[in-house]
This record gives C-alpha cells, sequence and structure tokens, in this order.
C-alpha cells in the first residue's frame, strides 16, 4: 500500500480532469471515474536537491476494464509533486537507472532496468555517460512520452502498463540480435513487476541523426521541392527495398516459435476475413450523417470484394510484422532510411500485435500511407501538374516492384487488397475519432477500392 502522506503529495496527478487531459491519455471514449495511486518506487537522483518517483495510477471507467498508467512525479518536498520538466534532471536518472541495471523497489511491486548488450558500445562510460545530457521532451501527439538525452539517446516512456511482452522491445532486440541493421540499437528497458505480472515502462536506445521522416520527405518532394514527385517516386522505390530488408531480418529464424516463418493455416486466413469485416462494421458505426450514408451504400460492395479477396488468398504466409506500418514510421537519414516504432496498431490488444500475421499487412499499411500522402498533397501544396491518381499508380508500382525483388515471400494480390480495404476501414474510425475532418480521405478511398 502507498503511504498516505505520497498519496496527498501526488494529488494533483490523480485527479482525473488531470489524467484525461494529457496527450497520452487513451480512454476519451470512456466515462472515467476514479483514478487511484497504487504503487509508487523512488527515482534515485544523486546530487539534486529534487525527490523524483515512478507513480503507478489506476484509472477506473463507468464500464469495461481499469486501467494502469505511469506517471513520473518530482518535487521539492515543500510543494504538491508534479510531472518532471526539462532540465530537472529526472529523464537522465531514469536512464541512468536503466544503464546501470538497477532495481527500483515499489510498495506493491518493483521497477527493474535491463542493459541491452549495445549498452556498452553506446555508452562506454556507462551512467556516468549520461549525466551531462541536456534533456529535451518531445511535443508530439502519442500514446507515449519521448525524450532526448544529448545528440546520442532516445527514451520512450510506455504511459500505459500492459502486462505482456512489450512487441517494440522484443522486435528491436531480435533484428539486432541476427544483424539486421535498419532500427535503432536498444540501450535498455525498464519493466513494472505488479501483481498482474509484468509491463514494459520505459526504452532507452540511440538517437538516429535523422533529417526527417518519410511523410514530410515526401510531401515536400510532392509540392515541387527537390525532384519533385518523380523524386517521390523514387524515394517509395527505396522505401520497398527497405521493407524488403526488414521483412527479411525478421524471417530470419523461421523456426522460433515468436517469430516464425510458415504458411497460414485456413482458420488464421477466416480470422482475417472476419476481422476486416468487423473494421468495416465499426467503421460504419463510428460515422453519423452524410458520411454514414455514404458508407452504408458501399457496404455491401465492399464485403463482397472481402469475401472475394480472403477466398483466393492462396498459401498465404505469416511472420512477425512491423504492425503499423507508414510513412511516419521511417526517419530519413543520410544513409537511407530506419524503421521505428514496433508496437503495433495500439488499439489492437497486445496478443494480436505479437501474433505472427500476414507481411502483406505491412504493405497494405504502406500503400495507404502513400495514397494519403498524394490526396493530402492534391489538396495541398502539390507540384504544378500534380495529378494524385497518376502518382499513386507509379508509387505503388515502384514500391511493389523493389519490395518483391528482395522480400522473403512474394506478396499475394488478393490478400493484400482485401488488407487494404481493411486499412482503409480502420483509417475511417481513426478519423473520426481523431480528426473528423479527414474522413473524406479513407472514404473516398474506400469508394476507389469497393
Amino acid at each position: 500500500m502507498v503511504r498516505a502522506d505520497l498519496g496527498a503529495d501526488a494529488s494533483a496527478l490523480t485527479r482525473p480532469a488531470w489524467l484525461s487531459a494529457q496527450r497520452w491519455y487513451g480512454a476519451n471514449d470512456r466515462q472515467l471515474v476514479n483514478v487511484e495511486l497504487t504503487d509508487a518506487a523512488v527515482l534515485p537522483m544523486p546530487g539534486s536537491d529534487l525527490t523524483a518517483w515512478l507513480l503507478v495510477l489506476e484509472a477506473s471507467f463507468a464500464m469495461g476494464p481499469s486501467v494502469r498508467y505511469l506517471v513520473p512525479a518530482i518535487g521539492d518536498g515543500a510543494g504538491p509533486l508534479r510531472e518532471p520538466g526539462d532540465g530537472e534532471g529526472a529523464w537522465r536518472a531514469l536512464a541512468s537507472a536503466i544503464a546501470d541495471g538497477q532495481v527500483l523497489n515499489a510498495s506493491a511491486g518493483s521497477f527493474r532496468c535491463e542493459a541491452a548488450p549495445a549498452a556498452g558500445e553506446l555508452l562506454p562510460e556507462g551512467a556516468a555517460s549520461i549525466a551531462d545530457l541536456a534533456e529535451h521532451r518531445l511535443g508530439v501527439e502519442q500514446s507515449n512520452t519521448s525524450v532526448t538525452l544529448g545528440e546520442g539517446l532516445f527514451l520512450k516512456l510506455y504511459r500505459r502498463l500492459q502486462a505482456g511482452e512489450n512487441p517494440e522491445l522484443e522486435v528491436g532486440a531480435f533484428l539486432e540480435s541476427v544483424g539486421c541493421r535498419i532500427a535503432p540499437r536498444l540501450v535498455g528497458s525498464l519493466r513494472y513487476l505488479g501483481p498482474d505480472g509484468h509491463a514494459a515502462a520505459a526504452m532507452l536506445q540511440e538517437l538516429v541523426p535523422a533529417r526527417s521522416d518519410a511523410w514530410r520527405q515526401l510531401g515536400a518532394l510532392l509540392a515541387g521541392r527537390g525532384d519533385g514527385p518523380q523524386g517521390a517516386i523514387a524515394a517509395a522505390r527505396r522505401i520497398g527495398a527497405v521493407t524488403a530488408e526488414l521483412h527479411r531480418g525478421l524471417a530470419a529464424r523461421p523456426q522460433d516459435l515468436a517469430f516464425p516463418l510458415r504458411q497460414a493455416a485456413p482458420a488464421e486466413v477466416r480470422a482475417w476475413r472476419d476481422g476486416a469485416l468487423n473494421q468495416l462494421d465499426q467503421a460504419r458505426y463510428a460515422l453519423e450523417g452524410d458520411n454514414r450514408t455514404e458508407l452504408d451504400q458501399l457496404a455491401s460492395s465492399i464485403r463482397a470484394r472481402l469475401e472475394v479477396a480472403f477466398r483466393a488468398t492462396g498459401s498465404a504466409w505469416v511472420m512477425r510484422v512491423h504492425g503499423d506500418y507508414h510513412l511516419g514510421q521511417l526517419l530519413v537519414t543520410d544513409d537511407g532510411y530506419q524503421v521505428i516504432d514496433f508496437k503495433g496498431e495500439p488499439a489492437r490488444p497486445l496478443a494480436e500485435r505479437r501474433a505472427p500475421q500476414p507481411p502483406e499487412r505491412d504493405l497494405a499499411g504502406m500503400l495507404r500511407s502513400l495514397d494519403y500522402a498524394a490526396r493530402t498533397a492534391q489538396r495541398g501544396a502539390h507540384a504544378a501538374g500534380f495529378d494524385a491518381d497518376r502518382w499513386v499508380a507509379g508509387a505503388r508500382d515502384a514500391f511493389l516492384t523493389a519490395y518483391t525483388a528482395a522480400a522473403p515471400t512474394a506478396p499475394i494480390a488478393p490478400l493484400l487488397a482485401g488488407l487494404e480495404i481493411e486499412k482503409a476501414c480502420y483509417e475511417v474510425r481513426y478519423e473520426a475519432a481523431n480528426r473528423p475532418d479527414s474522413v473524406w480521405l479513407p472514404l473516398e478511398a474506400l469508394t476507389r477500392l469497393s
């Protein structure tokens, strides 16, 4: 049990209004009724007048299961606890604990730090390498909190504590173990061991010196900068080759039960079909007004396309995949692309994100992302004479040709078509919940795909 005085000090961070206002809070579609501090551990900060904590909050709702969140907190002993600010040392302290492999005992559980094999190379002086690094919390919209430390380290705090193996940590370690160098190297991790088992709490990895991500890169090219839309076609070709390299890495140990490469069972194919049909139904329920009417009119033809697509899959293959693959997951560096963020779609259950999937699922995600880039450019900044339909056709061909030339398995066209439709349905749900003004984009795609 967390001691009473700490609960009082942390009261500002346990108010439902505060929690629900955070960028990383992920339950705005449910009625939050209570927030309780269930566990806490001191985060050592030698030489500082401040005290830091790792707090575990449990959010309860009017309906459905509760959710645990991780909240770092800092205070001077005279006032209430608050979240850390840049330069106060809490982010460095957390990274140092990971590099040192510390165990932080809590009231009901513990936080366990583990350094990765690359830590010795990336931090030649161990935790001392972190002591004077500048802290900069990134202000992007995401379900986690990301902080850069100096010019060489990247710290990601997993705000939602989900029991089980974290795909991002698991996949990153696997790719490094098989010598696949298209993802940032892992320095170490933090896990919370509580009453429900272990949950990933943080990841420390090398900071890749990137110029931008592929979404911004293609947006600039489609707007007429650099080599223009033709340069964006060349970028799509390079992304196809990188995607093949990623999949070769993930399939490097086909007998590994966690990272297999095998033919799909008929039951798996049926589950993909059922999942796609379910995404369509959920997309319809997410809409209202004219948008709902438009999708209702398309629904029967979409269902028919999905049935045909999954019946014609033939001998499909399954393996571990990225799971949430799009242009924003590729960093543009001087040496090419680096792939990041292997956690999969956050809305899907953890077990589903770790399950073997057809590699076509990643291809569908990237094809939809290329389409997003083109349609966004068509309505916004684009080069003179730009034609989105013509560009998308060229980009798709370049991407798939480069991928097929080096992939561990050749993509199956009907399966890819079915998964593209499923992804567009998922996008309708996402846009309806987060960016209603952008629902037009996946809706138009479903019109073209149905």
